[in-house]
């Protein structure tokens, strides 16, 4: 079958929309009619190569559609259900059958490495060659896409909800209220300050908002961003381009230092902010995902004196069937509006989507499918 799909063709490259094939799914696969699809940090990430992945790709991993055709080993969805795709891992490893599967042992091969790791195929190609697909197990920037059983998450009770809404649901959000949510576990009254006022940092306050945290500390360089923090929970909102220490302003705003801290921008040098800002016995979390190689630099005995922990979250450490009812649970009941950090954009416009999230204009671009163009 044919589809309309963005290309990356070379480090650096534009989104290019083409036309591309699309296989029939394997026993084990299901087709998506895909209907949104977030773009993330990630996807630049890889299109920039800081992420190697091998190209020309197709990156997208925030869709959310409408099941087309399953495979005939699948059981658990069927065409019509409406679904959430999100990351892939190989659900046999220790961490998986310990319920992490987050911390996939091949979680790269499984979402970077472009194509199935059973059998190094892929499911697209372009005039008999192959484009690399399968990233994080579905290559969602297309009007089609190809996922595993494994990483849709059924959403048919959810109908009053926009299916395309829902596809952030997957990675981005589930990511920062994740790390707040299974990972920090704050309790009621507790602090904590966020660094990164993008999708994955709000995501985190409206977390700590649900949480019960008293102290909701949002750090961004961007007026509209803190803005929107204070918005959706947070109580004080700071711009370290106003003050002369952001550590020291943190310290002096919660009597000595939060509890609570997470690094969403993936620049080394905020997350050492990140644990100078924590009192004792204070826990960070680190999120943001900065070129590999980056280092941060710690006084490990400032650490140790003060039991101060740090640790790396992946996917908000989540498990996506059943995490990903629980956001929508909490946005129904108004606990969680993630849709007011949502910009649509129609598919053809995926450039600008890119500028706009660069830029700081959007805080999460939703790419909408016209399926009767496709």
């Amino acid at each position: 079958m044919e589809i309309d799909a963005a290309v990356i063709n070379e480090e650096g490259g534009a989104f290019e929309v083409e036309t591309l094939e699309i296989d029939d799914p394997r026993p084990n696969e299901v087709l998506v009619r895909v209907a949104g699809v977030g773009v993330c940090h990630t996807d630049l990430t890889v299109r920039d190569q800081n992420y190697p992945a091998p190209l020309p790709i197709v990156l997208g991993h925030e869709g959310s559609g409408v099941v087309e055709d399953v495979g005939e080993n699948v059981t658990g969805v069927e065409p019509g259900d409406r679904v959430v795709m999100s990351f892939d891992y190989d659900d046999d490893c220790r961490n998986c059958n310990d319920g992490h599967p987050a911390y996939c042992e091949d979680f790269f091969a499984y979402n970077f490495g472009g194509v199935r790791p059973e059998d190094g195929t892929t499911p697209l190609s372009r005039d008999g060659e192959a484009v690399h697909g399968r990233f994080f197990g579905q290559s969602s920037f297309g009007t089609y896409a190809i996922a595993t059983e494994r990483n849709v998450v059924p959403v048919n009770e959810y109908e009053d909800v926009p299916l395309e809404l829902l596809g952030p649901l997957g990675c981005g959000i589930q990511t920062g209220a994740g790390a707040v949510i299974n990972v920090l576990d704050p309790e009621a009254g507790s602090s904590i300050a966020v660094f990164g006022a993008g999708s994955v940092g709000l995501s985190a306050v409206m977390a700590a908002n649900v949480e019960g945290c008293t102290d909701i500390i949002a750090v961004d360089l961007k007026d509209s961003r803190r803005e929107k923090a204070l918005e959706l929970g947070a109580t004080a909102a700071i711009d370290p381009n106003n003050v002369d220490d952001v550590v020291e302003t943190i310290r002096e705003q919660t009597d000595g230092g939060v509890q609570y801290a997470l690094e969403t921008t993936g620049v080394p040098d905020v997350a050492e902010q990140a644990v100078d800002v924590l009192t004792q016995r204070g826990t960070t979390g680190i999120v943001g995902a900065p070129p590999l190689g980056s280092e941060a630099s710690y006084d490990i005995n400032d650490l140790l004196i003060n039991g101060r922990e740090i640790v790396g979250i992946v996917e908000g450490d989540a498990q996506p069937t059943q995490f990903i009812p629980t956001l929508i649970d909490l946005y129904q009941q108004g606990e969680f509006p993630f849709d007011e950090l949502v910009t649509y954009y129609d598919f053809a416009d995926i450039e600008q989507a890119v500028a706009d999230s660069e830029a700081g204009e959007t805080i999460k671009p939703i790419l909408r499918m016209d399926h009767d163009e496709a």
